[in-house]
C-alpha cells in the first residue's frame, strides 16, 4: 500500500488534477497564490456563517456587531462634499423574518463594481441607525455567489473563503475544489485513499492533546460544529509554528556546533571597575541582563543576543559592559547607531562613562595608556577619519562608535571582539550581517543586537527565534513620569500652546513634532515649516523657535541642535529625525501634532524624548476625532492607549492586537511563510509548546534523519535562505 500523502507531495500537485480546473480556472487560483493542492488545502477559510443558527438583521441591536447574509437590491455612488466617494447598497436578509439593512461604503469606489443587484453576500459589521434606517459603515463584504444558489446551502457551517475580485472566483467554488482534494485524498465513500501524511510525532501530539494532521484538515474546512473547527485550528497552528522554530533551533544547534568565536577574558578588572565607577546602582534587569551577556562571551561559540529595554531602561550601560570584556581580553568593541545624532549622543555618552579608564599597553614606559572611544561617522573630518581608520586597524582604538560608516570598504579591525548595533530594527538585514562578517576568515565578533521598541516574548521568540532574549522591565531610579493627553480639537489645543509658554516662562524647553517637511496637497498633515511659521507669527510669538528636519545640511542641523541643547531655542519645531538620540534634560514637553498618522512605537519614542531631566514632563498628542473613515477606530485606539500607559512591553502588545503580525520574513516579501492561522497575539501558549516540542526533537535528532517528513515540510515552507534572513536579523 502507498504511504500517506505528504505536504510536499501536495506541494508537487498541480491544481489541474482537480476536476473543473481549466486553463482559466488555474490563472485565476494562481492569481490568488493557489498553485499546488498544499497551497489550496492551507488556503484556509477566514470566518464561517453557522446556518444551523442564522441570525437575521431584525434581530441585530444598535451598536451590535454582527453578521448577516444578505442579497443586493440596489448600488448607488455619488461625491461628498469633501470629495471623497460614497457608495450606497441596499441589500434584503436572507435569513428567516428578513429584513433590510444599507451599506454606506467610504473612499471605496470599487464596491459598485464588486456588488450588484442579486449578489449574495455575507456582510460583517456594527449596525447602525441614520434616519431610522438600519445600515453598517464600511463592513467587511465576502461575495457567496452571484447566481442566487447560495441560499440553498442551510443547516450547516459555511465556511467563508479570502477571495480576489480580480481573479474572479467566490468562496463555493473554492470550498468545492477544497473539498474534492480532501474527498480524493481519503479515498471518498471507499475509503481507499492514501490520506494524509502526519510529520508531527505522536508522542507531541498525545503531550497537548492535538488531533492528527487529516482530521485537523477536515474540521478546518468543512466542520461539523464550531468545536471541531476549534479543534483543527489549534492542530494547524502548532503545526505552523513548530516549523519555524524547528528551522530556528536547527540552524541555531549547528552554529553552536560548527562557529567558533572570539576568546574573552570574562574575569578581567574592567567591567567590575566599571559597576563601582557608575554614579547609580544598576536595576535589577540591568544586573541580570549583564550577567547573561559576560556568561554568554565566556562559551566558545559567538553570542547572538536581543536586549530589549523601554526608552530610558538603561540599555546603554548594560552595552557598554558588553564591550568592556572585549577591551578587557585584548579585542576592540563597535557600537553601530543608525543616524549620526545617536552616534554621535553615545560617543559622547560613553566616553563620559570611561573617563579615566586605562587599559594594558606593553609599548608604553608605565605599560597602560588611556582607554580610547572614538567616532566614525560621514560627518567625521577626513583628517580625524584617516587616524581613526589607521589606529582601528592597529589596534589603538578600544571602542568605535559610528553608523553605517563602520561597515564600508577601508574599516578594518585589529580584532573586533563585540559588536553592538543599537535600534537594529532600522537597519538592513545585510547592514545588520555586515558587522558581523569578517572578510579576512578571523572569528565573527559577538553581537548584542539592542531596540527600545519592545515586542511581546512571542512575537521575540518567533521572529528573533534564533537570538537569546534579555528584556529591561524596569527604570532606574529618578526617571520622571511622563503624563500623556489627548488634545481633540482647537479649543483644547489652546491649552497646549498655554502650557509651553508656562514651561519656557519657567526656563524649560518643548518640541513640536510633525509628520511632514512642507505642505502637501494630498495629505492634510501639518507641515514642520509651515507650523514653524504659524507658530513664531502666532501662539508662540516672542519665543525661540527653531527648525529642524531631514532636508537641512548637516552643519545646519547640528547648529540647531547645538542651540537647543544649550538653551539657546526655547521650542524646536521637527519632523521625526529627533526619534531616538536626541537628550535635553530641560526639555519637558512634547507635543505630536496629526498624532493618528503616527505609529504606537513611534509615538511612545517620542514621547520619551521628555522625563530625562528633574521636572516633571507632558506629552500632548493633538489629533481631530475620526470623521467615520476605516481607520479612525484604530487611530482612537493607539492614541488612548498611550494615554493610558507608558509601558512600552503593554503598548507593544496593543499594537500587535491592532495591526496584527504581518509577514514574518517581513523584509523579504515572499508571501509564502506568512502565519496564515497562527496568531502571535491569540497563540501566545502555542509559540511556548511548539518552542519546547522544537527543541526536543532537535536535541534528539539533529539531522531530523528519524523524522523526514518533518524535515521535508520545514525545508518546503522555511526555506534555507529565510532561516538565515531570521538569522541575520
Amino acid at each position: 500500500m502507498s504511504p500517506p500523502i505528504t505536504l510536499a507531495e501536495f506541494s508537487s500537485m498541480p491544481v489541474t488534477k482537480l476536476k473543473g480546473v481549466s486553463d482559466r480556472k488555474a490563472k485565476a487560483l494562481a492569481e490568488m497564490g493557489i498553485t499546488s493542492l498544499a497551497d489550496l488545502l492551507t488556503h484556509y477559510p477566514r470566518r464561517y456563517v453557522d446556518r444551523s443558527r442564522e441570525a437575521s438583521i431584525d434581530e441585530l441591536e444598535r451598536d451590535e456587531q454582527g453578521l448577516v447574509l444578505v442579497r443586493i437590491t440596489s448600488v448607488t455612488s455619488r461625491r461628498t462634499r469633501n470629495r471623497r466617494t460614497m457608495v450606497l447598497v441596499e441589500a434584503a436578509g436572507l435569513a428567516e423574518g428578513g429584513g433590510r439593512l444599507r451599506l454606506t461604503f467610504f473612499n471605496q469606489p470599487w464596491r459598485e463594481r464588486q456588488l450588484r443587484p442579486g449578489i449574495e453576500a455575507a456582510v460583517f459589521g456594527k449596525l447602525e441607525y441614520f434616519r431610522g434606517q438600519r445600515q453598517m459603515t464600511n463592513p467587511v463584504v465576502d461575495v457567496i455567489r452571484d447566481d442566487g444558489a447560495g441560499s440553498q446551502r442551510t443547516g450547516r457551517i459555511v465556511p467563508i473563503y479570502p477571495q480576489s475580485e480580480k481573479a474572479g472566483l467566490n468562496t463555493w467554488e473554492l470550498a468545492a475544489l477544497v473539498e474534492e482534494a480532501i474527498a480524493r485524498t481519503v479515498g471518498r465513500a471507499s475509503g481507499t485513499g492514501r490520506g494524509f501524511a502526519d510529520p508531527v510525532p505522536a508522542a507531541v501530539l498525545r503531550r497537548h492533546g492535538l488531533v492528527d494532521r487529516g482530521r485537523a484538515l477536515r474540521g478546518i474546512h468543512a466542520p461539523e460544529d464550531m468545536a471541531a473547527q476549534q479543534e483543527a485550528r489549534r492542530r494547524l497552528v502548532f503545526d505552523e509554528l513548530l516549523r519555524v522554530q524547528v528551522a530556528l533551533v536547527a540552524r541555531k544547534r549547528h552554529l553552536e556546533a560548527t562557529t567558533r568565536g572570539v576568546t574573552h577574558t570574562t574575569d578581567g578588572p574592567l567591567v567590575e571597575r566599571f559597576r563601582e565607577r557608575l554614579p547609580f546602582p544598576l536595576t535589577r534587569a540591568q544586573q541580570k541582563a549583564v550577567d547573561r551577556i559576560v556568561d554568554d562571551l565566556g562559551r566558545r561559540y559567538p553570542m547572538h543576543r536581543l536586549l530589549q529595554g523601554d526608552v530610558g531602561a538603561g540599555k546603554t550601560v548594560v552595552a557598554v559592559a558588553a564591550l568592556l570584556v572585549a577591551v578587557q581580553g585584548g579585542h576592540q568593541g563597535a557600537l553601530m547607531a543608525p543616524t549620526e545624532v545617536l552616534a554621535e549622543q553615545h560617543h559622547i555618552g560613553i566616553a563620559e562613562l570611561l573617563a579615566g579608564f586605562t587599559v594594558g599597553d606593553e609599548a608604553t614606559l608605565m605599560g597602560e595608556r588611556p582607554l580610547r572611544v572614538a567616532l566614525l561617522t560621514n560627518r567625521v573630518a577626513a583628517a580625524e577619519r584617516r587616524r581613526v581608520l589607521a589606529d582601528l586597524a592597529g589596534g589603538a582604538v578600544d571602542i568605535v562608535v559610528g553608523t553605517h560608516a563602520l561597515i564600508q570598504e577601508g574599516v578594518d579591525f585589529a580584532s573586533l571582539g563585540v559588536a553592538v548595533i543599537d535600534e537594529q530594527h532600522r537597519f538592513g538585514v545585510e547592514q545588520r550581517a555586515a558587522l558581523r562578517d569578517r572578510p579576512d576568515g578571523s572569528p565573527p565578533p559577538d553581537v548584542l543586537v539592542m531596540t527600545a521598541t519592545p515586542i511581546p516574548r512571542t512575537a521575540a521568540m518567533t521572529v528573533y527565534g534564533d537570538l537569546d532574549v534579555s528584556i529591561l522591565d524596569e527604570l532606574p531610579p529618578g526617571r520622571t513620569p511622563i503624563v500623556t493627553r489627548w488634545a481633540r480639537g482647537e479649543a483644547e489645543e489652546e491649552s497646549v500652546w498655554a502650557q509651553v509658554r508656562d514651561e519656557v516662562a519657567q526656563g524649560r524647553q518643548a518640541y513640536v513634532v510633525c509628520p511632514l517637511i512642507e505642505e502637501s496637497d494630498r495629505l492634510e498633515a501639518r507641515s514642520a515649516e509651515e507650523t514653524h511659521d504659524r507658530l513664531t507669527a502666532g501662539e508662540l510669538a516672542g519665543l525661540r523657535v527653531g527648525l529642524l528636519h531631514g532636508r537641512l545640511k548637516a552643519p545646519q542641523k547640528e547648529e540647531v541642535m547645538a542651540d537647543f541643547r544649550a538653551g539657546r531655542l526655547d521650542v524646536l519645531v521637527a519632523t521625526t529625525v529627533i526619534e531616538v538620540g536626541v537628550d535635553v534634560p530641560n526639555a519637558t514637553v512634547m507635543i505630536v501634532l496629526d498624532a493618528d498618522r503616527f505609529g504606537i512605537a513611534q509615538l511612545h519614542q517620542l514621547r520619551g524624548r521628555v522625563g530625562r531631566g528633574a521636572h516633571a514632563s507632558t506629552c500632548w498628542l493633538v489629533s481631530e476625532p475620526g470623521d467615520g473613515d476605516e481607520d479612525a477606530g484604530d487611530s482612537s485606539a493607539r492614541l488612548s492607549a498611550l494615554v493610558e500607559t507608558t509601558d512600552g512591553f503593554k503598548l507593544a502588545e496593543v499594537d500587535l492586537d491592532l495591526r496584527g503580525e504581518g509577514t514574518l520574513m517581513g523584509e523579504r516579501q515572499t508571501g509564502r511563510n506568512d502565519l496564515k492561522l497562527a496568531s502571535l497575539r491569540r497563540d501566545k501558549e502555542w509559540v511556548l509548546h511548539a518552542r519546547e516540542a522544537a527543541s526536543d526533537i532537535v536535541d534528539d535528532d539533529p539531522s531530523l534523519s528519524s523524522h523526514p517528513d518533518l524535515a521535508a515540510e520545514v525545508e518546503l515552507i522555511v526555506a534555507e535562505e529565510d532561516a538565515e534572513f531570521l538569522l541575520k536579523s
